[in-house]
């Protein structure tokens, strides 16, 4: 009898890696655990929007391809912080135990990271290109031993401070560390990041797509809507006044006047944007260890209507900023992987629904923002035609730009890809959760 013919071996299916700034904090956590639950089919994706109907024929990476890893500077494993969340009601009970193995897998991947204060790692005097090849490598070695198909780095850190000029802040040595490696970047904080304007070259030149920044989760959300509301019904606003409390890492970190500084910009941009001018009225931020990882934001909007009359909206959001934090996380890293999968480059504003404070020219109203985003959706489909919008210069065989440069605001100095150096600067701190 003659044999029976052996079938071809399927390929395996490609892994794709999602690297976390902060990969200890609350939002990573959940979205690390909450990724592995919901693979595993023991809860739905509820608030993941790339799990619609729209994304459906994008092509995305499924969720069981996405492996983590990630920089921080805290080392509480991932299995004892997720017992920490469900303690405080943010993850489900008994799911840190389902998906323990995961959460394990995903700590083991988890590097130093850094600087402190006074923190050079035990190299005097270590410069800002020496922390940006460092990270860098950390990434790249992550996406060789795994053999990944790709990688994109994500800032979830906690708001760090306006940075000194002159210098390099963490979330922009993380960002370069990103391009150094080839990576899309996606900056769900306020801090600095690629916003820096010794980056804005070598963001140029990198040949990868980036995206941010500062998630839209809650309260500018709503202002996101409520705010072309008011412009399309003709209604003057006169003030709109908000106060936020919250607790964990980020009401610690925020409690820092200079870092909430930066959170206010971009909720109070969000106005600006949709109403043509910002009304009178503040933002407060006020740390309440007690409340956790959750958070209350109140905002009193006071507006004219018809003849003057005089009228007052207020609006109250409770929830837990992790849990609406964490499926936009997911989105993102699908979206940007696919992105570049695609052959997409430079910034895309495409994403400006996540953001307080989008990349890119594009809409400030969530509706609008969501059109632009399901369009977005529809060119990411294997059918559909490829773009470029940022990218130049050669790319070496590694994925990474050997030409890129870093301007500093006078002038140019060498760039923190390829073989250029990055000038150093003050300590600053780290990653935090």
């Amino acid at each position: 009898m003659s044999a029976e013919p052996s079938l071809p071996t399927p390929a395996p299916a490609p892994r794709h890696g999602v690297w976390l700034i902060g990969a200890r904090g609350s939002v990573a956590t959940t979205a690390i655990a909450g990724c592995a639950a919901v693979a595993a089919g023991l809860h739905p994706p509820t608030g993941m929007v790339t799990e619609t109907p729209d994304f459906a024929s994008s092509g995305l990476p499924a969720l069981s391809s996405l492996v983590f890893g990630g920089h921080d500077t805290v080392d509480c494993p991932l299995p004892k912080r997720a017992e920490h969340l469900a303690d405080g009601g943010v993850l489900p009970h008994g799911l840190p135990s389902a998906v323990h193995t995961e959460l394990a897998a995903a700590d083991r991947e988890i590097r130093p990271g850094g600087p402190l204060p006074d923190d050079t790692d035990g190299t005097p005097g270590r410069t800002q290109d020496a922390w940006i090849d460092r990270f860098a490598s950390d990434i790249s070695d992550f996406v060789r031993r795994h053999g990944l198909a790709g990688a994109v780095v994500i800032n979830v850190a906690s708001t760090e401070p306006a940075p000194a000029e002159g210098t390099l802040p963490p979330s922009s040595l993380y960002a370069a560390a990103a391009l150094r490696a080839g990576c899309p970047y996606v900056n769900f904080t306020p801090s600095t990041g690629l916003h820096h304007p010794a980056l804005a070259a070598l963001a140029a030149s990198s040949g990868v797509p980036y995206a941010g920044r500062d998630g839209k989760t809650g309260q500018t959300l709503l202002r996101s809507v409520l705010g072309p509301m008011f412009l399309q019904r003709a209604l003057a606003v006169r003030a709109w006044s908000g106060t936020n409390l919250l607790g964990g890492g980020d009401g610690a970190a925020l409690a820092d006047p200079a870092a909430a500084a930066a959170k206010n910009a971009g909720k109070e941009r969000v106005l600006a944007d949709t109403l043509g001018a910002a009304p009178e009225g503040e933002v407060h931020i006020d740390d309440v260890p007690a409340l956790g990882d959750w958070k209350t934001a109140w905002d009193h909007i006071a507006f004219d209507g018809f003849l003057g009359s005089r009228m007052i909206l207020q609006t109250i959001w409770q929830g837990c900023d992790s849990s609406l934090a964490a499926p936009l996380v997911l989105d993102l890293a699908r979206l940007a992987l696919r992105a570049q999968e695609k052959g997409l480059t430079g910034p895309l504003g495409e994403l400006g629904f996540y953001f307080k404070d989008p990349v890119g020219d594009g809409p400030a109203s969530l509706a609008e923002q969501y059109g632009e985003l399901r369009r977005f959706a529809a060119r990411l489909g294997d059918g559909a035609e490829e773009r470029g919008s940022g990218g130049a210069g050669g790319r070496g065989s590694d994925g990474a730009r050997a030409d890129g440069r870093v301007s500093d605001g006078a002038g140019e100095r060498s760039g923190a890809v390829g073989d250029g150096h990055v000038s150093d600067g003050s300590d600053e701190r780290g990653a935090r959760r």
